[in-house]
């Protein structure tokens, strides 16, 4: 949200409205983010794969 503002806000001052301008700087904090976050993402996801497949048994009713 603040990249897309501050893109929008540099368009505006510059009279620059190349759309591939805008997608980049996007794409670019979106994988900052992700990277970033991706570690924490992987852990979660594990954390609760295993409580499914522990509990297993319980969830099929054996």
């Amino acid at each position: 949200l603040v990249v897309g503002l501050l893109v929008s806000i540099f368009q505006a001052v510059t009279q620059i409205q190349e759309q591939t301008l805008a997608i980049i700087p996007k794409m670019g904090a979106m994988m900052a983010v992700l990277a970033i976050l991706f570690p924490w993402l992987l852990t979660q996801a594990t954390t609760y794969m295993e409580g499914i497949f522990s509990n297993l048994p319980k969830f099929i009713g054996g």
